[in-house]
Parts: C-alpha cells; structure tokens; sequence
C-alpha cells in the first residue's frame, strides 16, 4: 500500500523523538510532570515543523497549540497524559525489540504525535494546519473541551491521533461514555453487639448494584458497567457509608437521556439509607456519518484501509458532535492500550506518518 505520492520519513527519528516523550512520564492529574511533558512535546514540534507551540496553562495542567499560520483548515489532535504513575517506566522502559516499541505511553499516544509531525515534516506547505495536544484527555477533557471545540469549529476538519483499531483500521465511530459515582450513606454500628442498630451501606450498594447493571442494553449499544466499589472501615463495624463508580457506553439516540434520568431516578431499598449521584454521559457519540467524507479521502491513499467503529471514547466524540467532519484512530498501530502489554508496530509508523501527511495535503486541496 503506497500513500498518493513517496515520502521520506525516518522511522529512526521517530524512534528517537517517541524515546524522548516515553521516557516523560506524564501521568494525567499530576501538574509537575505534565509541565515538563508538554515542553517537550512543543521542543519536538519546534524542532520538526518549525514555529512556536505555544503552551496554554489549565488547571489539568498545559495543553500544546501550533498553528502553521494561514486560514485554519484542519485539525490535529492529541494528547500527551498517559493513564500510568510515576515510576512505571523504572518498571516498564522504553524498548525496541522484535519489531516493536514498548514503554508507557507508546501506543495511547505519544506514538502517534510523534508519527503526525514527521508527516507533516514532509510537507512544502503547511499553512491553515493546527496542531492541539492536550493534557487531560484520559480524565474526560475537562480543562480542554471548549478549546478543542473552538479550534475545531475554526478549523473545520478534525484528523485525531489516538491508537489505531484492530489491524491499523480507522476509528470512523465511537460510543458516547459517561462515569457516575453513586454514594450511599448509612448509620454506623457494632456489627456484634447492635448490628440492627446500623444502616448497612454496602447491603445497599449491592442492590444499588444490581439496579444499575439491569440499565444496560447491549442489544442497542449501551453498557451499563459497575466498575469500582468501597465501604466500611473495620471488619466489626456496620458500615456507614459505600460508594460505586460506573462506566457508561451509549450508541443509539435518546440513550444518554434515558441512562442520566435511571440514575437520577435511583432510590434506597433500606430505611434511612441515602443515595447521592453525581456525574453524566459527557462524550457523546461519534457517528460513522461524521468521518464518512474523510474516511473516503483515506481510502483513495490507502485501499485496503479497513474502518470500525468502537466502544472507546476520545476527543473526537466532541468535535463530530459539533458537526465537524472527524476522523479517529490515525495514531499508531499496536495494542494494548491502558495495559502493561502496551506496543507500537514500528513497520506501520512510516506508512502512518505518509497517511497523516496526505490526509492533510489531499484536505487542503479539496
């Protein structure tokens, strides 16, 4: 499979500028380590494409924006958080061996930014090209939502870096997601000498449990999965209070409003329990009609290019819900995401820089 035109990219560089993020740790909530990550996410920018990137401070932490100047035309977009702590790397280093890159952060997704600028390094003219990279991404894009919006409406078009799908395919839909936090307070007691005395809030967390899971409805799409769950203080104390955290994943129409009003809508089974829910499906879907257009651009570069549409949540999910033409999954090949078996195929990082690169010319042209 060749791109519209042959472009030297080297994949050592790239080896040697993803080495460079890897060895960043940036974990998302820590303000110290993403400030160093996002310099040195702008120094490989700089050094690549030329330019400023400018860092603009949140409370998340620095997202990083450059813009070729020009009228803006499309958007690249990406973050630099990972989901690891600091001192996974000491444990998991960044590797090259059989064919693969490995180290936190390789594949979800420094891989990708770093595939995305040596595209574009190929480019005699980049004008009207954005370049956003933010910093909190994996704890729902607080911080960043209303400028990635806001670039993204500037810009018009939206090529997102995160992690290809199963085999390199593209990510031309996505489920909206959503966590809630459910939190029950009950009355303390001595679970030998008065347990009737008490509220036992994790009997009703385990109901609660059983009603949130009962909301699901993967015939259309929708899981509805407790995921972590707390209570109690002492093995002799009836607990007085418990908490229960979900993640949510709608696809059809109507879904968001029916999950958030179930949520609202839960009440205790026990006398004097109380129940507080916090928290909302807060990435929408992302259509397959949103990358349709640039989808068939991709195709014409790379036939055999393959597109799904998945479960996870990205950015993306803002930017097609705006309207914007979106397409996601540009980022590297690999696996694992999230995961200790995190990898990065090095084979694919040229042929993925190319796509990038022709993406945005064949966009600019149209």
């Amino acid at each position: 499979m060749t791109t519209h035109k042959t472009v030297q990219v080297s994949v050592e560089a790239m080896l040697e500028d993803l080495k460079t993020l890897v060895e960043i740790e940036s974990p998302s909530r820590d303000l110290d380590a993403l400030t160093v990550s996002a310099k040195a996410v702008a120094a490989v920018i700089e050094s690549r494409l030329g330019g400023q990137a400018v860092l603009i401070e949140s409370e998340a932490g620095p997202h990083v924006h450059w813009s070729a100047g020009g009228d803006p035309h499309v958007l690249i977009l990406g973050h630099h958080d990972t989901v690891f702590p600091l001192g996974t790397l000491e444990r998991r280093p960044f590797m090259v061996e059989d064919g693969h890159a490995t180290g936190p952060g390789v594949f979800d997704m420094l891989g990708g930014l770093v595939q995305a600028v040596h595209g574009l390094a190929t480019l005699d003219d980049r004008s009207g090209v954005e370049i956003l990279v933010t910093a909190d991404e994996e704890v729902g894009s607080r911080s960043s939502r209303a400028l990635i919006e806001e670039r993204a409406l500037a810009c018009g078009s939206v090529l997102v870096l995160e992690g290809a799908a199963d085999g390199g395919a593209l990510k031309t839909g996505r489920k909206g997601c959503g966590t809630f936090r459910v939190s029950v307070t009950g009355r303390a007691s001595h679970a030998g000498l008065e347990p009737a005395a008490g509220v036992n809030a994790l009997i009703e967390a385990a109901h609660q449990v059983l009603d949130i899971a009962a909301l699901g409805r993967p015939d259309i799409g929708t899981t509805v999965t407790p995921t972590v769950a707390s209570a109690g203080t002492l093995d002799n104390v009836v607990p007085a209070a418990a908490t229960v955290v979900v993640d949510v994943r709608v696809e059809a129409a109507g879904e968001k409003e029916r999950i958030e009003s179930a949520f609202a809508a839960l009440s205790p089974h026990l006398d004097e329990a109380e129940i507080t829910v916090q928290g909302a499906v807060s990435r929408p879907p992302m259509p397959e009609s949103a990358s349709a257009e640039l989808f068939a651009v991709a195709k014409r570069l790379l036939p055999d290019l393959e597109g799904k549409a998945v479960g996870g949540g990205s950015d993306g999910n803002f930017t097609a819900a705006l309207g914007v033409p979106t397409l996601d999954g540009l980022g590297a090949v690999g696996g694992g995401a999230h995961a200790d078996h995190e990898y990065l195929v090095i084979e694919a990082m040229a042929e993925r820089a190319n796509l990038v690169a022709g993406l945005v010319d064949a966009m600019r042209h149209a």
